[in-house]
């Protein structure tokens, strides 16, 4: 529930910044108004934040009417309402973390996050285990570490070189972060960047729900299969963070063919990759189970869904690529419109189906290839429209005036204030 419903606001709505922050910093009139959109993003997200906050602070009631269990319904709002203190600082974090990403510069956070992980381990073993806390020791340890994270990165941040040489900052600017029609244009990609995130983590998880519906052998293959997808998914993932600075910057310098050409190397890449990832898992489908479970019944089931599983990493890796290059674009709603259709309209109603059908009964396997049919949509789909539907002109020239609308709107504002300080 805090994936779906909480970070995909942080990491989906920064995504804002994948096309405005990059775009800004290569083709901008004044590099400083990459700062500007950063105090924007993490302004609006925290506002956005703000009803989730209230859902989280009164969960229970609806945990009850799903009609899960009395006991889990309240620890699970206890542990909500303590990670509601670090949210504001997991989504600052991801914010300045996109800062500097459309800068080029991407081992600073990385950084932090190794430095900070053994911190984390160290809070959550003595809150847990230590103090009078228990259960509510873990939020609070997450909640600390996501301030740290923050910070640590701002310091980092203030005292990097590439960062001072690129003079991307200038200063906290209350005026023009709150300008409504900047607002506007920013929630315009934020919104569709979150339903882009919220919609295929959701999806995966009503897998998971439908697979303990199936029995405790089908929901424990069910948690290794997710748990080594969401390891791997961090490869085409991160092609697609990649991929949306690399656009961008590209589209800000106006460069239509290297842009063009850039796209194609993302997607290439991810094929590659996937193509790898692919012969390694079905190559290891019979043994891989052991890796987390001794039950021969469970790594045999494990063993019948990877190929599956494996099988779509290509469709995943054009699907993470892909999608960078749409968030680099500015195109988040074609995403989220492919994500809502491949999986809510196809692949859910179809796995569902041939999961629980009489007729068929696949089980688990029914339930995966849905979700290979809808990654294969999303991949192919995002992959067609970029190759086949975009005019490489026609978004550099949006870039050009989402950066010039951004330029009139801090001269007109900072000639309004030059006025009413003159005597």
């Amino acid at each position: 529930m805090a994936f779906i419903i909480g970070w995909c606001v942080a990491l989906g709505g920064t995504t804002a910044l994948d096309t405005l922050g990059s775009q800004a910093f290569t083709g901008g009139e004044n590099r400083t108004d990459l700062s500007v959109h950063l105090q924007r993003c993490i302004l609006l997200l925290w506002g956005l934040f703000t009803p989730v906050a209230i859902m989280w602070f009164y969960v229970e009631p609806v945990l009850l009417y799903l009609g899960q269990d009395a006991l889990l319904s309240k620890d699970v709002q206890r542990f909500l309402r303590v990670l509601i203190l670090g949210a504001p600082g997991y989504i600052a974090f991801e914010s300045l973390k996109k800062y500097l990403q459309c800068q080029g510069i991407m081992r600073a956070a990385t950084t932090i996050l190794i430095l900070i992980a053994p911190v984390n381990l160290v809070l959550n073993i003595c809150l847990v285990h230590y103090t009078p806390l228990g259960l509510l020791g873990s939020p609070l340890a997450i909640s600390i570490t996501y301030w740290l994270c923050f910070f640590s990165l701002a310091i980092m941040t203030y005292f990097s070189p590439t960062h001072r040489r690129n003079q991307t900052w200038g200063g906290l600017q209350p005026a023009l972060v709150i300008n409504l029609q900047s607002c506007i244009t920013f929630l315009k990609l934020a919104i569709p960047g979150i339903l882009m995130v919220g919609t295929e983590w959701a999806a995966f998880e009503i897998v998971a729900l439908a697979a303990g519906r199936l029995g405790p052998i089908s929901l424990a293959a069910q948690s290794v299969i997710m748990t080594t997808d969401q390891v791997l998914n961090t490869v085409p993932f991160g092609i697609g963070v990649a991929a949306s600075t690399r656009i961008g910057n590209l589209i800000g310098l106006r460069s239509a063919v290297e842009a063009k050409h850039a796209s194609h190397a993302s997607a290439a890449l991810s094929v590659i990759v996937g193509s790898i990832i692919m012969i390694v898992m079905i190559a290891t489908k019979d043994v891989f189970g052991y890796i987390f479970s001794d039950d021969i019944d469970v790594v045999h089931l494990v063993s019948k869904v990877m190929p599956l599983v494996a099988s779509f990493q290509i469709a995943d890796g054009l699907a993470g690529s892909c999608g960078g290059v749409l968030r680099g674009q500015g195109r988040q709603h074609l995403g989220a419109l492919f994500n809502l259709v491949a999986y809510y309209v196809i692949a859910l109603p179809l796995g569902i189906t041939l999961a629980f059908h009489q007729r068929t009964h696949l089980g688990l396997q029914g339930l995966w290839i849905g979700q290979v049919i809808a990654l294969f949509i999303v991949g192919l789909g995002e992959y067609a429209t970029v190759w086949l539907g975009t005019d490489w002109e026609k978004e550099i020239q949006r870039g050009i005036e989402r950066n010039r609308e951004e330029s009139k709107r801090r001269d007109l504002q900072r000639d309004t204030i030059h006025e009413t300080i003159q005597p």
